[in-house]
């Protein structure tokens, strides 16, 4: 029987299935855990997905009668009916799936004192911050008279159902006509939306925001504002506007008072966004009298040395094997998801997102695998399984047994690799920023983690593959989301505004590709 492999986005989870069997059962087979009231007999309409590209069965009788002529037509189909007739890419409504991702929304940093660029009046006394990332959004409620946050939203980008990268979006936008457009319109109906959500919460209209500020990467700063994206899809990967950009919220098609502005922070580089500057921002990393690594770790990693009068940044694109991506049973955090791994003594101890039972294993959790599978020497320094050592169970180790129909969760060679490829970019685009910088990993005052994957990693399990310097764990601080804390700085006055201006103005961008010595130096990152 003919096999073909189906994505499920934006969970992160992929399937090799025969072509006999519905996409309902194709998820179940890999810890996709779906919504089927019915039972997957196609009467209640719970388990639909939207096909983003490839080919399925043609549509039944009751998924006509479901989903109606125009949902099949947008490409919406029920699992259960449904089979795959070629690779499939499917997008999962959050509605279908019984347990949402964890999405980061909160961070650590200093509000700014109260000064906010477009004063709050009687009629839209309240503003919105948003964090637009590759994967996730974050959405912030501000009463502009306090300060305060009244409420918060975090959700999945729904343009990953179009890649999981900014390299591969660009790609679907430059070869799909009016892609750009979808992908605008993507990201800006899921702000839309929670605006809408967040208002409701608090029980005023979307009328009363007055101010809105978007941080994002440059690629999504450019989609959302309906900037032209070729530029960033080819070197110099160039952006086609850096600075400060303002639209008006009618513009964008988000729900706002009449005339209400939104302020897009601006760009470093091609790579390095707006979400960075103001991560940079809400961790202090700018206070004159230290020396400060701060890295934003995710599909594309953003790193900034910031010393004295001086600020140097690079990108590294480290791949979505953090996200849980391109590992054998790989998903992100969500509940289920092995997020702490523990060798001791010949046992292999787990621990899961919010408890469940083991579903597959997201980043941090690949990440401690790795680290205690090269403890153990169950691994060599070049990421080479020990095929004798009594924790292997034919040449795999097993996390968590087989149950309920899947097959046992287990780290492959090929798992250890793409952690390796991961961690080399990183690595190598620290020691070469360091270098640029003329400085010694000793000489770092403090290291700042930002993301949601920098919020659960263990450092220590970092430290030891090699992704972060050797450094005292005291010089390690983890922020969270701290980009939404930054857009809020932003919002809320205008001394950040100048001081965000300003730092993406004047900081330097070493571009790690013309390095001399950056292949040398990652070729040596992907040893343990």
């Amino acid at each position: 029987m003919a096999r073909v492999r189906v994505e499920f986005q934006p969970v992160g989870r992929r399937a090799e299935a025969e072509t006999t069997a519905s996409l309902l059962e194709a998820a179940q087979g890999v810890g996709v855990d779906m919504v089927a009231t019915c039972g997957g007999v196609g009467t209640c309409g719970s388990c639909r997905v939207r096909i983003v590209s490839g080919q399925a069965s043609p549509p039944g009788e009751l998924e006509e009668l479901e989903l109606g002529a125009t949902g099949i037509a947008a490409g919406w189909r029920l699992a259960c009916q449904a089979h795959p007739r070629s690779d499939l890419r499917l997008d999962l409504p959050a509605d279908s799936l019984l347990g949402a991702q964890r999405l980061q929304v909160e961070g650590s940093g200093e509000m700014p004192p109260l000064d906010p660029p477009v004063p709050a009046t009687e009629t839209a006394p309240f503003g919105v911050a948003v964090d637009i990332g590759t994967t996730k959004l974050a959405v912030f409620l501000v009463d502009l008279r306090s300060g305060t946050t009244v409420a918060s939203l975090g959700v999945t980008n729904p343009q990953i159902a179009f890649g999981e990268d900014v390299i591969s979006r660009l790609a679907w936008a430059a070869s799909t006509e009016g892609g750009a457009r979808r992908l605008q319109r993507e990201a800006g109906g899921a702000i839309a939306a929670a605006i809408g959500t967040l208002a409701a919460k608090v029980g005023i209209g979307p009328e009363q925001v007055g101010s809105l500020v978007i941080v994002g990467n440059t690629v999504m700063h450019h989609l959302l504002a309906g900037l032209p994206t070729a530029g960033l899809g080819a070197a110099p990967f160039a952006p086609a506007w850096a600075g400060p950009l303002e639209r008006d919220a009618a513009e964008l098609e988000l729900p706002a008072a009449p005339g209400a502005p939104v302020y897009f922070a601006p760009c470093i580089a091609g790579f390095v966004g707006g979400d960075h500057v103001a991560m940079l921002l809400a961790a202090g990393a700018l206070a004159s009298d230290r020396v400060v690594l701060a890295l934003d770790i995710g599909t594309n990693t953003e790193i900034s040395v910031c010393q004295p009068e001086r600020i140097v940044s690079c990108s590294c694109p480290s791949g979505p094997a953090f996200e849980g991506a391109h590992l054998t049973h790989g998903m992100r955090a969500a509940p289920g998801a092995i997020e702490a791994v523990r060798l001791d003594e010949g046992r292999v101890t787990v621990r899961t997102v919010d408890g469940m039972p083991a579903r597959g294993i997201c980043g941090s959790g690949i990440l401690d695998a790795v680290a205690e599978m090269r403890q153990a020497g169950v691994i060599d320094a070049r990421g080479n399984l020990r095929r004798d050592h009594p924790l292997l169970t034919e040449g795999e180790l097993v996390l968590a047994p087989a149950a309920a129909g899947r097959p046992p969760i287990a780290v492959h060679r090929r798992d250890v690799l793409e952690i390796q490829l991961a961690k080399a970019a990183i690595q190598s685009g620290i020691e070469s920023l360091l270098s640029y910088a003329g400085l010694e990993p000793a000489q770092l005052d403090e290291v700042v983690i930002a993301g949601a994957f920098g919020t659960w990693l263990d450092v220590r399990s970092a430290v030891r593959v090699g992704l972060l310097p050797r450094l005292p764990r005291e010089r390690f601080r983890q922020v969270g989301n701290a980009a939404g804390i930054g857009a809020r700085q932003l919002l809320l006055s205008r001394a950040s505004r100048q001081q965000g201006e300003r730092l993406a103005a004047t900081a330097e961008y070493l571009e790690l590709a013309t390095g001399s010595d950056y292949s040398a130096r990652y070729l040596k990152a992907l040893w343990l």
